[in-house]
């Protein structure tokens, strides 16, 4: 029997998720709380407090009224047991990793992993005393033969960055529990709305909520949601690095979540047209993306993922890095910049040949992150970028 196509969230889930409850005259959405002390009447109310400061205002690194609202929203929607916030994506992975890490601990890492992860995991925690290999994204249940005696965490991203390899995350998650194994995913590209890792059975979902979440490019910000077996070990770490998103950020990725359901249906439109523009290419290969069928692992997205978002690939055979720049100079809708996930499309050239498993052998590539504009309107620019580079070559 075929299994149903997974579902994106209920847009009323989204919307109503972290909003205040009870009684009236209350604000549509939890206000902005600064707030480093939280005072106390009583000791008696002190320590009541103090043995569940994740419950209620304690003190402001623990949380704020304002990055509870917003950690319970993650929570609810990914179907997690909790769910904490960071002032960055990339703290966020750190977080993750010195919460389940120890010197001669070893760690399976996808070797299409996001740059910024593979470089903490190969400098800051080599010297801790951890140890990585580089797993392919395809490798599926064949991870078990990775797996050595050390081996305390199994990293995946899912699709992988700059080439978009879709993991078949359920035979990882089922091997990973079989040898007691903590599994962590980065879950950025899909967000809850069309992925939902905990379902297949990961421990931790980790997302760069700077990009969709947040969704307009005006605010730095990571959350962490976890299954309740993971989770004491990663608000321990949490408290010993002192780490706090702010009461803007987390208000601000609150606010982007209620939209969530509309901008992701209008990336997934636009990134869907413009992958279809670039087939048509003489001057394209292979087309990097999830829903395209050459792309790698695209059964498995069919399977597991209820959409697509707007970032995604293109491989450019034969072409150099004058040709590129030429490419990219001058475009009127495309930015180049770093990040993605805000209303506006960019472009940026990514580079997989440092990657092993399986070693890159394709030409360039260049990633391409769909907008909220119109798409005639992008692919109108892309068609001029093209002309720009045949001049060029």
């Amino acid at each position: 029997m075929t299994e149903p196509k997974p579902a994106p969230l209920n847009p009323t889930k989204l919307i109503q998720a972290g909003r205040p409850e009870g009684g009236d005259g209350l604000p549509v959405n939890p206000p902005v709380v600064r707030a480093s002390t939280f005072s106390f009447r009583s000791m008696e109310a002190f320590n009541t407090t103090a043995a569940t400061p994740f419950d209620a205002p304690f003190y402001g690194r623990v949380g704020t009224p304002t990055s509870f609202a917003f950690e319970s929203a993650m929570a609810e929607l990914e179907g997690a047991h909790r769910a904490i916030a960071y002032p960055s994506g990339l703290a966020a992975i750190m977080a993750v990793y010195l919460a389940y890490l120890s010197a001669g601990d070893h760690v399976l890492m996808v070797d299409s992993v996001y740059g910024p992860a593979r470089r903490s995991m190969v400098r800051t925690m080599a010297q801790m005393g951890v140890s990585v290999d580089f797993y392919d994204p395809s490798i599926g249940a064949g991870i078990e033969a990775l797996i050595g005696p050390e081996t305390r965490l199994i990293y995946m991203e899912t699709p992988g960055s700059g080439t978009f390899e879709v993991m078949d995350v359920p035979a990882i998650a089922t091997i990973a529990r079989k040898h007691g194994i903590v599994t962590a995913i980065d879950n950025t590209w899909a967000t809850p709305h069309y992925f939902r890792p905990l379902e297949h059975g990961v421990d931790v979902s980790i997302h760069a909520a700077t990009k969709y979440i947040t969704g307009h490019s005006d605010a730095m910000l990571g959350v962490v949601a976890v299954s309740e077996a993971a989770h004491d070990a990663l608000r321990r770490a949490t408290q010993d690095l002192g780490m706090v998103a702010g009461s803007e950020e987390v208000n601000l990725g609150l606010r982007g979540l209620h939209t969530l359901d509309v901008r992701l249906a209008r990336h997934d439109v636009n990134g869907r047209a413009l992958a279809a523009w670039l087939e048509t290419r003489p001057e394209t290969g292979r087309i990097l993306h999830p829903a395209h069928p050459d792309c790698t692992g695209h059964e498995i997205w069919k399977r597991d993922f209820a959409g697509a978002s707007g970032l995604f690939a293109v491989e450019l055979p034969g072409w150099d890095e004058a040709r590129i720049n030429a490419f990219l100079r001058g475009m009127e809708c495309f930015r180049i910049g770093f990040s993605w996930g805000g209303y506006e499309s960019l472009a940026l050239p990514a580079h997989p040949e440092s990657r092993e498993h399986p070693k890159w052998k394709g030409g360039p590539v260049l990633r391409f992150h769909a907008g909220l504009e119109d798409p005639a309107d992008l692919i109108a620019d892309l068609d001029r970028a093209f002309a720009r580079a045949a001049a060029e070559a």
